[in-house]
């Protein structure tokens, strides 16, 4: 039986222009930073940005940009709220800081649930935050979700990157679009990651420096755009806008 609620998410999705999931093959890798700072960048640059944090198990997005007390509200579906420039969505709102201990179909159904209900309106770009590894909600993503493209975080482990790789790899078979590889948390210089993410065919973004300075700037909005990592992320997405003509760039009037 056909699930009606699959339906609804073309609807909801049909006046976003682009949708970049930022994943990873494995958690630790800084995947929740880059996908909350590159929203924020991308925001201050005139652009209309959802966020939309999909990692039911451990969302963190929420602390990292301190969102405080706003809720979303009800209109014929669910309406997120605008915070920092974004309209934030996450399954916070309804878990009430408890854990989401969802398995199997639980997890599938509350994918489809949310991006069922939530009405993001126009937007340039919708950032998703996805859990890492390859399980129920990346497949299910694959499924329902139209033009995904793929925005890899690793960092330059090699058990990380062997994760990693399965993901490329699975996106490739799928024919789902990456943007490229950001590798994070670099401690010296190596071109390592660079080569075995060339290698697979793949475009290789640059480097994040490891920043002592990140962590006491989690969840202040400017102090995060202003660290090393907020400065070497612009630097990449500025380069990504150049080069990469999938990317479509309406800015908010245009």
């Amino acid at each position: 039986m056909i699930d009606p609620r699959t339906a609804i998410i073309d609807e909801r999705l049909k006046n976003v222009r682009n949708v970049i999931a930022v994943s990873s093959g494995k958690g630790g890798v800084g995947k929740t930073l880059v996908a909350s700072v590159l929203a924020l960048i991308l925001a201050r640059n005139g652009y209309k940005v959802g966020f939309f944090d999909l990692d039911f198990t451990s969302p963190s997005s929420h602390v990292v940009l301190n969102i405080g007390n706003e809720q979303p509200k009800e209109e014929k579906g669910i309406v997120p709220p605008q915070i920092h420039g974004l309209r934030f969505m996450s399954v916070v709102y309804y878990s009430a800081g408890r854990a989401s201990s969802l398995r199997g179909s639980e997890t599938s159904d509350a994918f489809i649930e949310l991006l069922a209900v939530t009405k993001w309106g126009n937007l340039d770009y919708l950032i998703l935050d996805m859990p890492p590894g390859i399980g129920d909600v990346t497949l299910d993503l694959l499924r329902f979700v139209q033009n995904v493209k793929f925005l890899i975080v690793t960092t330059p482990s090699r058990l990380a990157f062997e994760t990693v790789g399965k993901l490329l790899d699975l996106l490739r078979e799928t024919k789902n679009p990456v943007v490229g590889v950001i590798e994070n948390m670099q401690t010296q210089e190596s071109t390592w990651i660079r080569s075995q993410v060339e290698a697979k065919g793949f475009s290789y973004l640059g480097a994040l420096p490891f920043d002592s300075e990140l962590e006491q700037n989690i969840g202040n909005i400017d102090g995060l755009l202003n660290t090393q990592f907020g400065k070497n992320l612009k630097k990449i997405i500025e380069n990504l806008f150049l080069k990469n003509a999938f990317l479509e760039k309406r800015k908010v009037g245009c």
